[in-house]
């Protein structure tokens, strides 16, 4: 059958810039797949997807105009039913043929098939392919209908009577397979071939469409509109670096911003604007969030990565004389520039400390108190923290005190994003430890990099208390996350402590030294710093597993879950589960692993069924058969180097050491009977089951890797 390529547009108000590019792909992947789930697209179609602030469209090679006709079995009715005693039809098949527009001598086409315990009647039927304008008109209505719109528009049209729901207000529906317009209707409107460009400099009004493959070129030479996401994303960043480099600037680097930008232009045009050099002396993120959140514009940095007074604007029209578009946006920027000159110079007029009793009036949580009281447990906790991990507990606890300060400065009032930061700022203008007021900006990360020195201790004691209190308080509180919802980040606090825990892990490694903190001793000091709610244990044993588990997603990309699983399942230190999952893998490439791991499997059954506990203990005099001596021998000799290994934490080869085991627990289990009559020999026999496994799951329970 003949094919020929499909363009829908769909040309509406403008639509919200931080989900364009989403409602775009939708819209173009629904569409599609509805056409070729109907036949009506070959496998060979290629579908691309447009989205520009004012319209949806999307474009797809090789469409059928009819979908092929194609044959399905149909059940009709169980063969007690639809035919008698003598094989004849019965009133109920012929009832069911004739609404199917068949009559008696469709019998003779039936075949009876096994339907479960019973036999049915089915019968071949022959579809008719859907035409392409029945079909689009199914695929479209699913589109807008499966659009994952934000917030529904209810909006009336021309008629003064009926109302449609969408995103936005829709102003024309555009169809064509090849040159040729499809009858078919949405939101009140009739397919056409024709478009609106660019507001201001379409060359023409409206744009017709030639057929569908010269949509986007025409949109871009008469409509003046880049109808590519994609496209128009790229051709910004092409004239944000031309722009930056004559300056010999580069612009900040921010995907979500450059994506907005991207949802808001049709066709963008690069400008250079700048303000006056005095409001430099208000701290750089606070003049980057202001151009970013508020203006949309592009700040841009000299080579060593500092804010300059310069910024880039991403216009939406080119005028001849662009002088006019940059000083309205100079002009507005400046009073913006000025608001958080005049909140940083009032801020600093009052130091962290003496805002400290307004913390007590500011409502934390209503069954957790105030941040005033979240502050002191914050404390405790930082201290106990920095304690464990070779911090100074007073810097961590001074850190500790001020950190929540700054939410009652005008600044931060103004910029919630700035938490943390502002603080940092004020706390060095006040004087306090650098590591003080590095803390204070660190405590909202998911992660410190590096722990640099002694002071990077500090923030990492901040961070985890102010992380791990809230995990606890939260969760306690009834708050924990279901399905998708998360309000209050508790994933996003998990992973900030796992961070953690992995960097003082390996620090501590690289100077061959034990991390003293436990995230069950974490938890548990935690949750004795609450006295307004109670924190028992079924809590914290739910935190734990929340915490491994977000451990084991973190790591997913880089291990098969087998291997995570096998890690996670004896809970080891948290900061060491990356190393161990590490080790498993290569232990896993080993030949001797595949049965290792089934014995291992094997022996765990065996210690599970016994009443009472099996104490890893062998009697040497109790060994009778050849087979059982020459695995406590291969025990004696690979246990120590296995468990040296292990305290040494070089668990690769810790595992690695145990593939001298396979050959002597392969001879164990083929020769030795271990439920012997005798009880002294069976327990004896237990016991040394009990020490290979013991042995054998220092790392990981290896029988997890058992297929």
């Amino acid at each position: 059958m003949s094919t020929k390529n499909l363009l829908v547009e769909l040309f509406v108000e403008e639509l919200p810039p931080k989900v364009l590019n989403k409602l775009g792909e939708a819209f173009s992947s629904i569409l599609f797949e509805s056409l070729k789930s109907q036949g009506l697209a070959e496998d060979n179609s290629v579908v691309t997807a447009y989205a520009s602030p004012r319209r949806l469209a999307v474009h797809a090679t090789n469409i059928l105009a009819v979908a092929p006709n194609k044959t399905s079995t149909q059940k009709l009715m169980p063969v007690s039913v639809g035919l008698d005693a003598s094989g004849n039809a019965t009133p109920a098949l012929i009832k069911r043929l004739n609404g199917m527009g068949l009559d008696e001598s469709a019998v003779s086409n039936l075949t009876k098939q096994a339907d479960g315990k019973n036999e049915a009647l089915f019968l071949d039927v022959m579809q008719k392919g859907v035409s392409l304008n029945e079909g689009l008109q199914i695929a479209l209505n699913e589109a807008i209908t499966k659009l994952p719109i934000p917030k529904v528009m209810t909006y009336q049209l021309a008629d003064g009577w009926s109302n449609v729901n969408f995103v936005r207000p829709a102003h024309s529906l555009l169809a064509l397979h090849g040159s040729d317009v499809i009858a078919v209707t949405a939101l009140g409107l009739t397919a056409s071939n024709q478009t609106q460009g660019h507001r201001f400099e379409a060359a023409v009004s409206p744009v017709v469409i030639k057929n569908a493959d010269s949509y986007a070129e025409q949109l871009k030479t008469e409509g003046a509109v880049i109808a590519s996401f994609s496209e128009r994303r790229t051709e910004i960043v092409r004239q944000l670096t031309v722009a930056a480099g004559k300056e010999n600037l580069k612009p900040i680097e921010d995907d979500a911003l450059l994506d907005e930008v991207t949802a808001l232009v049709e066709r963008p045009n690069v400008l250079l604007g700048q303000f006056e050099e005095i409001y430099l002396e208000v701290p750089a993120e606070c003049l980057i969030l202001t151009m970013k959140a508020n203006q949309k514009y592009f700040p841009l940095l000299d080579a060593n990565g500092k804010l300059t007074n310069k910024f880039l604007i991403v216009s939406n029209i080119s005028p001849d004389d662009p002088s006019a578009v940059i000083g309205g946006n100079e002009r507005v920027v400046r009073p913006r520039l000025a608001d958080a000159k005049f909140f940083f110079d009032q801020d600093r007029k009052k130091t962290l400390e003496s805002r400290l009793e307004g913390l007590n009036k500011v409502v934390y949580h209503n069954k957790l108190g105030s941040q005033g009281e979240r502050s002191h447990r914050v404390r405790g906790i930082a201290k106990f923290v920095a304690d464990k991990i070779g911090a100074d507990p007073q810097l961590a606890d001074r850190a500790a005190l001020l950190s929540k300060a700054d939410l009652l400065t005008d600044m931060v009032g103004e910029f919630p994003e700035l938490q943390g930061i502002m603080g940092s700022y004020y706390a060095l203008h006040d004087g306090e430890n650098k590591a003080v007021a590095a803390a204070i900006a660190d405590q909202y990360l998911v992660r410190i990099d590096e722990l640099r020195d002694g002071n990077s201790l500090v923030s990492e004691s901040l961070l985890i208390a102010d992380k791990v209190e809230t995990l606890v308080g939260i969760w306690a509180a009834g708050l924990k996350p279901t399905g998708d919802k998360d309000p209050f980040a508790l994933r996003r606090h998990a992973i900030g402590i796992i961070q953690a825990f992995q960097l003082l892990y390996f620090s501590k490694k690289l100077n061959n030294e034990k991390l003293a903190l436990s995230i069950e001793e974490l938890l548990s000091f935690t949750a004795k710093s609450f006295d307004k709610i109670s924190v028992d244990g079924n809590v914290l044993t739910e935190i734990t597993e929340f915490i491994y588990e977000r451990s084991k997603n973190q790591l997913s990309f880089l291990h098969v879950s087998q291997t995570l699983d096998a890690v996670i399942s004896i809970t080891p230190p948290l900061g060491e589960v990356s190393d161990r999952a590490g080790a498993v893998k290569e232990f896993v490439g080993l030949s001797e692993a595949p049965a290792l791991a089934a014995a291992n499997k094997r022996v765990g059954n065996i210690l599970k069924k016994v009443e009472g506990e099996v104490k890893a203990e062998v009697n040497t005099n109790l060994l009778q058969e050849p087979s059982e001596i020459a695995l406590n021998e291969a025990l004696r000799k690979v246990k120590p180097v296995a468990d040296k290994l292990f305290e040494n934490g070089d668990y690769t080869a810790s595992l690695k050491s145990l593939a001298a085991l396979k050959a002597p627990v392969d001879a164990f289990f083929d020769n030795v009977m271990v439920n012997a009559d005798d009880p002294a020999l069976k327990a004896n026999r237990l016991g040394l089951l009990a020490t290979l496994h013991q042995t054998m799951n220092r790392v990981a329970d290896l029988s997890k890797l058992a297929s």
